[in-house]
């Protein structure tokens, strides 16, 4: 059974990073995909859009697939409903990343479990921007 790391390990994390590909970031300010990246990156993150089809999202340019992404990624964060989730981590395995967040509300403990299992450290069904207000600002 898949368990999220402890407050400490999650503040850890989010300081170490800054670079956070955003997979399913919408163009939309209302969804809250956007919102939350949006407000991470007013924190300094850099944001990459993650979101076939979408040229653009918050003035940074959109990518349609992971490894399309030009510069390194330090962390993945899911905006995609769970039965996406085995896809993302399986491309987040082929191209070894380390780290990967799943939104608040989506869960997928067997994605879960093997992504852990190739080395990445795993955040799941946790609001990002709600740890990092509570336990790293």
């Amino acid at each position: 059974m898949f368990e999220n790391p402890d407050e400490r390990e999650r503040c850890a994390l989010l300081k170490r990073v800054r670079n956070i590909a955003v997979v399913g970031l919408s163009p939309h300010p209302w969804r809250p995909s956007h919102g939350v990246a949006r407000a991470m990156q007013g924190y300094g993150f850099n944001i990459i859009p993650v979101h076939p089809g979408v040229a653009e999202v918050l003035g940074a340019k959109a990518y349609g697939a992971l490894s399309e992404v030009p510069v390194a990624i330090d962390l993945v964060n899911v905006f995609r409903r769970a039965e996406h989730i085995d896809g993302v981590v399986g491309e987040c395995l082929a191209l070894g990343l380390k780290a990967i967040w799943i939104q608040e509300g989506i869960i997928n403990d067997r994605a879960a479990v093997r992504a852990l299992r190739g080395g990445m450290t795993v955040v799941m069904d946790r609001c990002i921007y709600r740890d990092y207000l509570r336990f790293c600002s």
